[in-house]
This record gives structure tokens, sequence and C-alpha cells, in this order.
């Protein structure tokens, strides 16, 4: 597994808090997708522009690489029944394939979730059973299935794509909390900075002359798991899965010794790049575990342009992206982003920062 290794800082949590209106927080997306609003901050001069998002298009530079997380969420949500002889109502929460059609999970209530229980979702199309409990809570749990279209295949109708908690407003087409370009199934949230991009803007990119080239990072909900402890550098992330292919990795290189500039979309693929490189930039193929912390005072060594949405206060991605272009920029801009009435989180605004 990949980590962060930095000296300790005095940052604390409080110091990436600010204040957010309920209003703010969008509960739909913007129609079409590149309709959404795009911030542009200048992360040496902390100057701000205001623009459209398909207006990213004219701000790319022909020798740049655009790095997008090709990762596509499941219905990780599952809503069944105790397999015991009473039907209790019984919640999974699919976090990383493990193999198998074994799963790391959430489960609620616990209480029904020991070793040995049983579960059945779907009208029993699918049923699941409870084999160690993790000492963080977590159930290990082994699913089983008579389709022979295989476990996703199940999944698709069993499930429910999670939608985070401060969007109350049911997403009408699930495809909306899917980027155009989500391929391989395992997340269990969206790489939302991918969701202002149609294909039709991609293709506009492609044709100036940029690369877009696809990683993967399968969003676990750890991404976005509160940071309970006071100093920011005793939070510990969990892992998440995360694939760099030799094409990929030889294509930014290339690029990047060309003098062109790597321009990560979201903080999926900025970690995921960021795991993947040698202290001299140059990044390598590679598939397995990140628990990368990005946070004030780590070197940035291959991503050197960002799009990102807004963040939750005192999150680790609005730590990440402070760490990117300096906090006293990033909390004015966000304080410039409320008084501007930009919308935040997952189906927000953007914000590009170069």
């Amino acid at each position: 597994m990949i980590v962060n290794q930095r000296p300790e800082t005095t940052l604390r949590t409080s110091d990436f808090f600010y204040e957010l209106p309920h209003r703010l927080i969008a509960q739909t997306p913007a129609e079409p997708r590149d309709a959404s609003r795009l911030m542009v901050l200048d992360r040496e001069t902390g100057a701000i522009a205001h623009r459209i998002f398909r207006d990213v298009a004219d701000l790319l530079l022909p020798t740049d690489t655009l790095v997008v997380n090709d990762s596509r969420v499941i219905p990780a949500r599952l809503l069944g029944k105790t397999d015991d002889g009473t039907g209790r109502d019984i919640e999974l929460f699919l976090l990383s394939a493990l193999g198998q059609d074994r799963w790391e999970c959430l489960s609620r209530p616990g209480k029904r979730a020991k070793p040995g229980d049983a579960f059945v979702f779907a009208d029993g199309a699918l049923r699941a059973e409870v084999t160690e409990v993790k000492e963080d809570g977590n159930r290990i749990v082994r699913f089983s299935y008579d389709d022979p279209a295989g476990f996703y295949a199940v999944l698709d109708r069993a499930g429910k794509t999670p939608l985070p908690p401060y969007i109350e407003t049911p997403c009408a087409d699930p495809e909306r909390y899917q980027t155009v370009y989500a391929r391989e199934r395992g997340s269990a949230a969206a790489p939302t900075a991918g969701l202002h991009f149609t294909k039709e803007l991609l293709d506009k990119i492609r044709q100036k002359g940029v690369a877009v080239v696809p990683v993967m990072l399968h969003v676990g909900l750890g991404t976005f798991r509160p940071v309970k402890t006071e100093r920011i550098a005793e939070h510990a992330m969990h892992a998440e899965f995360f694939t760099v292919t030799k094409e990929a990795a030889d294509l930014i290189n290339e690029r990047k010794r060309a003098g062109g500039r790597v321009v990560c979309v979201g903080t999926t693929s900025c970690r995921t790049l960021e795991s993947a490189a040698d202290e001299d930039g140059t990044v390598r193929p590679q598939s397995g575990e990140t628990g990368i912390f990005i946070y004030p005072g780590y070197r940035f060594k291959a991503t050197d342009a960002l799009i990102t949405n807004f963040h939750l206060p005192e999150s680790t991605l609005i730590m990440l992206v402070s760490a990117f272009a300096g906090k006293e920029n990033v909390m004015e801009a966000y304080r410039t982003a409320v008084r501007e009435e930009y919308r935040f989180f997952s189906f927000g605004d953007a914000m590009m920062i170069q």
C-alpha cells in the first residue's frame, strides 16, 4: 500500500472550515453537463476568474494531457431481509471487491450482521453470508446467485446507486451520477469533477490536440470519511484500489517530457498519479492500493493543473486542493464562491486551478 510520508505539521482540521448556506448545496446536476459554472484560480497569484465549464476547452493548451478517472459507480446499496425466518430489514453497502464474490461492506443494523448471518435481496436473486467482522466494524460478505450472467448482472437488478447524504432529491436518471467515460465498475461514489464533461466537449478538446488519458481509482467511502482528529496529520485514509496502465504512463511521460502540462480531472485522478509517480515525476504503470493523504506541505510530483468541484468543509478533499493551490488562496476562493452563489459538492460547479 502507498501512503504519505512527511513530517508532522501544525495544521488543524478547523483550519479548513468555511460557512456554507444549505441552499448552495446542489441537489440536481446542471443541464447540459457542461453548463455548470467554472471558477478559474491562478495558484501563483490567487487571481480568480468566472467562466462556464465548457470554456475549459479554451483554457487547455494543445500540449496538455487531461487525466481522467474512468471508474464506474456500482449500485452499491443493497436493501434486503435477514434469512433467518424473521425477515427483518438489512442494508449492506458495498465498499470494495475482494475476489471470488467476496466484498467488504458496511451493514445496518450491525447487530444483524454477525459471522454466519445470511440475507436475501431481490426476492432471493442475490444471497449473502457474513464471514468476518473487521476491527473497524466493516463486514466481509460472500455473495451467491444463480444467474449465469454473473454478479454484476444481479447487482444491477438488486442494488441502488448511492447518492451522498447531502443530496436530498432523488436522481431521475442514475446515469447523471456517472461520467460519460465511466468504464470499469467498482466505485462507491462518483469521481464528480468528471461529471461536467460531455462527449462533444471531450471531442472538441481532443481536436485541439489535448490527449485525454484514463487512469482508474475505485472511489471508496474513505475518501469522504470525516476527519475526526484535531491535527490533520493524525488522520488515516482508507485504502482504495487504483490502476495506471503502461499505455497511460508512457503517454503521460512522453507529453510531460515534451513540456506539456498534466491536468488532473478530480482529486481521485490526482491521487492516482501522485501514488504512481517517482520523485522526479515519472509515472510508473502499476496496480495496487493507495492510502495517500495529500495536505499542505506535500510536494506534487506529476500534477500541473487540477479541475475539481467545491468540497465539504474540513474534508480531506479541500485539504488536497489547499496543498495544490495554497491554503489561503483556496479558502478565499471558497469564500468568493459562497458570495457569488456557486453550487457546491457532487452536482455543483467546478474550479480549474492552474
